[in-house]
């Protein structure tokens, strides 16, 4: 559930942009390591070169003059050390990402006869048994007004707005359970709906997602952004369990825009 299998690919990728760049470096090298030492202020460098397999100790000083070519050999001691650990971490990496699977403990269980299952109490909840108890939970959202519009989802849900009826359409068709205006008491702030609660896979928390529609009205946008400001305040934070969306009467909502925070933070 955690999604560690995104983490592993991306760190694999910057392994190897790392390992690139050291590899590059260190084609053309002078030979030997460099030696630093120092007595009182005064710092010496040492060229140490191989001799019978191994590095000497003791090599010819180097002077100021040498700068260029100190700084050189500094530079290669610490790229061959990045070398050796990032090569080591690699190997690590690449071999976790042939094996591991986010839902590995989930498809042991999923893996079985359909009978068999029915005997086992699984050491953590499905994925889909755990939506459903959070789906099970009985909530009441706010009432519409005489005069208020009549707009519905393909689930035959009443909605407020076209724009929300294009989000509740796209999280169906994309397989997200969500309740529709399910209250959540904001500290300092009160009780407000959400226009949408889903849970999110990765994490298993509730992500809330506020359209705001009419940005172009001051009262509207003033009103929501301190509704934001409430959520932050409350360690609900945008890009992690906020999702917001806006629209001015200009500026419209779409639906691979809708797809994309779905890709990116349900899934």
């Amino acid at each position: 559930m955690i999604g560690l299998k995104k983490y592993l690919i991306e760190e694999e990728a910057r392994l190897k942009m790392i390992k690139q760049v050291v590899d590059e470096r260190l084609v053309g090298v002078p030979e030997g390591n460099l030696r630093v030492t120092s007595s009182g202020k005064h710092v010496q460098y040492m060229h140490c070169k191989e001799k019978d397999g191994k590095y000497q100790k003791q090599g010819d000083y180097l002077k100021k003059s040498d700068m260029p070519l100190i700084k050189k050999l500094a530079q290669k001691t610490y790229d061959q050390k990045i070398k050796r650990l990032v090569d080591k971490r690699l190997r690590q990496i690449q071999n976790l990402n042939k094996d591991y699977s986010d839902n590995e403990i989930e498809s042991v269980y999923f893996k079985m006869n359909i009978n068999r299952q029915a005997l086992l109490i699984p050491v953590e909840k499905t994925w889909q048994q755990t939506v459903a108890d959070w789906k099970s939970k009985p909530y009441s959202g706010k009432e519409f007004k005489d005069g208020d519009p009549e707009i519905y989802t393909k689930k035959g849900e009443r909605v407020r707005s076209k724009s929300e009826r294009l989000i509740a359409d796209i999280l169906y068709e994309m397989g997200i359970e969500y309740k529709y205006e399910c209250s959540v008491i904001l500290k300092g702030y009160g009780q407000v709906y959400p226009d949408f609660t889903m849970l999110c896979r990765k994490t298993g928390e509730e992500v809330y997602w506020e359209h705001d529609g009419r940005m172009g009205d001051s009262q509207y946008s003033e009103k929501a952004v301190k509704k934001i400001n409430s959520y932050i305040n409350n360690g609900i934070l945008p890009g992690d369990r906020l999702i917001l969306t806006f629209e001015t009467a200009n500026v419209v909502l779409n639906d691979r825009t809708v797809r994309k925070i779905i890709e990116s933070v349900l899934i």
